[in-house]
């Protein structure tokens, strides 16, 4: 059972990412660039290394991302007040209607996605989606297996 469960999220997952591409192109948004932009938004002024872990990406991998948005204008790095090899990642103000955007188009796609589903049911999903996120990053989970 747990394979089947294991397949059809990932699919689902696979699919949500996929789509979400598809309408993140129509504003000229590659993936790298949303996933850094949303991550960011969620956390502002996290650490190049934070950043990229949180990404699942390379340091050097997420080093030349961050280069690009910064040339686009919608980063900018501070330097790290007590570690001066340290950045820190900021949004610009140019980046912010363009992340409400990508919010836009992901409410979108959520409603869309959940089609044809009652209320109760959404709920009920997102509350069983979370405590299966939670048990596979309980430190038992890591410990058992780490």
């Amino acid at each position: 059972m747990s394979d089947s469960i294991g397949f059809l999220v990932g699919d689902v997952s696979r699919l949500l990412r996929r789509r979400f591409d598809e309408r993140a192109r129509t504003i000229g948004v590659t993936r790298p660039q949303w996933r850094a932009l949303t991550a960011l938004s969620r956390s502002e002024g996290i650490n190049q290394g934070a950043l990229a872990e949180r990404l699942e990406v390379e340091p050097i991998t997420l080093c030349r991302m961050i280069d690009r948005l910064e040339e686009a204008g919608l980063v900018e790095r501070r330097r790290a007040p007590a570690d001066r090899r340290a950045w820190h990642i900021y949004l610009t103000d140019k980046s912010r209607p363009l992340i409400d955007q990508l919010r836009l188009l992901a409410d979108d796609l959520s409603v869309q996605a959940m089609e044809g589903l009652a209320p109760d049911e959404q709920t009920r999903l997102s509350g069983m989606l979370e405590r299966i996120r939670d048990n596979l990053q309980s430190p038992a989970m890591e410990s058992a297996h780490g």
